[in-house]
């Protein structure tokens, strides 16, 4: 039988194998530490960037709602709001000019369904000066006064569509209800060809 004894003062130790681990070991979390610093530098001066445009974009807003006021300011004066009416009026009279109501009745005409019918339309401008169209409609239900706001924002010709009120209509109309429908309308030019009308029109006919 033999036995192997280890006579030294110090026990052998593979040094070799030890600094090839760690040494490895501590490579890669070295790298992975340089390229989390690295990103995080590159989103930070990234950040700096879009805080300094957001601040540019900050300061000219400020700058144009400034100017506004100071118009606005200057329109509300008693001796100017003479001016600020007839301009007003006006431009509205230019906008409604640019309307032509061949396209806003064709448009309505391609949406209207069997059984409603246009009574009266007046057009105005709102607060954000677009176009708006004030429509009294008249039918025989609820449910064709729905399918028109539903058409109507299908057709992309009008957007924020929505029935503002509903009444019995006049005796002796041949109508039973009348919808009063508000919706902005987005005039086409002169050269786009109108919509075709959609095709459960047809299907809606008794």
């Amino acid at each position: 039988m033999r036995l192997d004894i280890n006579l030294a003062s110090r026990p052998y130790e593979d040094a070799r194998q030890f600094w090839l681990r760690w040494g490895t070991g501590l490579a890669l979390a070295v790298f992975v530490t340089l390229a989390v610093v690295g990103v995080t530098i590159s989103d930070w001066f990234d950040a700096r960037r879009d805080h300094a445009t957001i601040a540019a974009y900050r300061g000219e807003i400020a700058q144009r709602d400034q100017v506004r006021r100071q118009a606005e300011d200057f329109l509300n004066r008693p001796e100017n709001r003479t001016t600020r009416d007839q301009s007003q009026f006006v431009n509205e009279l230019i906008e409604r000019k640019a309307l032509s109501w061949t396209h806003v009745l064709e448009d309505l005409e391609n949406v209207m369904p069997a059984h409603v019918h246009l009574v009266a339309i007046r057009p105005e401008m709102d607060d954000d000066n677009q176009l708006t169209l004030q429509l009294l409609v008249a039918g025989d239900s609820r449910e064709k006064a729905i399918e028109l706001a539903r058409r109507m924002e299908e057709s992309h010709r009008f957007t924020s569509t929505y029935i503002k009120s509903e009444h019995f209509a006049p005796v002796g109309s041949g109508d039973s209800v009348q919808f009063d429908i508000d919706g902005v309308y987005t005039p086409r030019t002169s050269a786009e060809p109108a919509a075709p009308k959609p095709a459960t029109a047809k299907r809606s006919e008794p």
